[in-house]
């Protein structure tokens, strides 16, 4: 049985300092491989249309990680952020602080878990139009 901690997969995550107002989404995509990860890190830029990249290197020990996030100049950032965790035990949530130069703050990370049976039901499904019409893809 495969660990349901695992990282690996697609993350919807949103960051806060403690010193201000500052906070941001995120989309985080990780690969996870016994117990070392890495990843990507995508969020939203304050200028128009503006984004940042970042690489993530990590571990997870049980429901415990660590991860450092290294920003690669998009947006003009090129600083590391340091973050510390933990996993559900359902392996949906990811919470806990990180700290850059001395400032620090909270973040939270989600995903959907899918039900296999419920998504293989799904497929199986017939979809008919309104007028009862097996539609064909």
């Amino acid at each position: 049985m495969s660990d349901p901690r695992d990282v690996s997969g697609v993350w919807y995550g949103r960051y806060a300092a403690d010193h201000d107002d500052e906070h941001n989404s995120f989309i985080a995509v990780f690969e996870e491989l016994g117990g070392a990860f890495t990843g990507a890190i995508t969020e939203p830029d304050e200028h128009p249309g503006g984004i940042r990249r970042a690489t993530v290197s990590g571990r997870r020990d049980g429901a415990s990680l660590q991860f450092a996030k290294q920003y690669d100049g998009t947006g003009g950032w090129v600083h590391a952020v340091d973050y510390a965790g933990s996993v559900d035990a359902e392996g949906t949530v990811i919470a806990g602080t990180w700290l850059v130069e001395g400032l620090t703050g909270g973040f939270t990370m989600e995903r959907e878990k899918f039900d296999i049976e419920e998504l293989e039901a799904e497929e199986e499904a017939e979809i008919v139009e309104p007028t009862g019409k097996l539609l064909g893809w």
